[in-house]
């Protein structure tokens, strides 16, 4: 028998859950993180919409839930995955940056995924303090303040309406001189009128002044011209990376690289499943980390005592102790 029942790929939200599932469903199960658990919370400061949390610090929340986790058994090791593949007996085999090898017949995806960043002075120096990568988890901290969205996608223009429930004004920073976005989210865009897009236009630089974002340096991509553009904080949404590249062999995924599951969060792979922010959905929260990752756990329980059937030595599969 395999050493581990299930492998947890990813300690965030969906995967401190998952490990909390399988630990009370005694499966045995390994937790491996590159870093510290808690992946995308470590990054938020403030998180005001997790049931039964008014407000929490994402890091509290990060290691009441690890906490939480850890008690039902599930073993965490710290280490990279470099790669996620089926060997020859219908299992997978885990290979880690420190040469390690786990098998299990099931493996839990919960890598997450990275905003893509500008990569300009003041955006790390600000993150968390005026620098945000999600309007749904940090706009209501900008009530009445201009704010600027930087990006030309469907994300970038539906956050930017969004952001305007709180914001007095939102100026929508595209380098290009057409949007991306979907003709549709575009025309609810330019009805706004609280949004100005600048066209053509990048951002060279954000500052601030102690702990919050004052302005941005802009530079317009056609004239050379720069100017400064006053603002509260700024929102960026010029990409986002799944860190799904690790499968080795087809799954499913949709154009953007997310990986596509059925209704119990099973990929094209049987017994691969994807939680949270790797799994192709509508809205990535910590809500729906979480609810993806008991989905899949309770689904993996299942498929595990199918797959001991399949497994199990000749002439003793389905027969039961009287």
């Amino acid at each position: 028998m395999s050493e581990h029942d299930l492998i947890i790929i990813g300690a965030g939200p969906a995967g401190l859950t998952g490990a909390l599932y399988a630990g009370r469903s005694m499966l045995r199960t390994l937790v491996i993180e590159k870093g510290v658990p808690g992946g995308e919370l470590l990054n938020t400061e403030l998180i005001e919409d997790y049931p039964g949390f008014e407000s929490v610090k994402g890091f509290e929340l990060a290691e009441k839930m690890a906490a939480h986790a850890m008690k039902f058994g599930a073993e965490l090791v710290t280490d990279g995955v470099v790669s996620v593949e089926r060997d020859g007996d219908d299992r997978f085999v885990v290979a880690t940056e420190t040469g390690q090898r786990y098998h299990a017949p099931m493996v839990l995806l919960t890598a997450g995924g990275t905003p893509s960043r500008l990569g300009v002075p003041g955006e790390a120096e600000y993150a968390g303090k005026g620098v945000s990568y999600c309007a749904v988890c940090d706009g209501h901290f900008f009530r009445g303040e201009v704010l600027g969205v930087v990006g030309g996608g469907d994300a970038a223009v539906e956050e930017a309406e969004f952001l305007t429930r709180y914001a007095s004004k939102v100026y929508l920073i595209h380098r290009r001189d057409t949007l991306r976005a979907s003709k549709i989210a575009q025309g609810r865009l330019f009805e706004n009128p609280k949004i100005e897009v600048v066209w053509d236009t990048v951002v060279e630089r954000i500052e601030g002044k102690g702990t919050a974002v004052t302005h941005l340096a802009l530079r317009n991509v056609k004239t050379g011209a720069t100017s400064q553009l006053e603002v509260g904080g700024v929102f960026v949404f010029v990409g986002f990376r799944p860190n799904t590249g690790v499968v080795r062999g087809h799954v499913t995924h949709d154009a953007a690289g997310y990986i596509l599951t059925n209704e119990v969060m099973m990929s094209s792979m049987p017994g691969l499943f994807a939680a949270g922010d790797v799994r192709a959905q509508l809205t990535r929260q910590v809500t729906t980390a979480v609810g993806d990752a008991t989905t899949a756990v309770i689904a993996a329980t299942r498929y595990l005592a199918e797959w001991k059937e399949r497994h199990a030595p000749s002439g003793t599969a389905g027969r039961h102790a009287d």
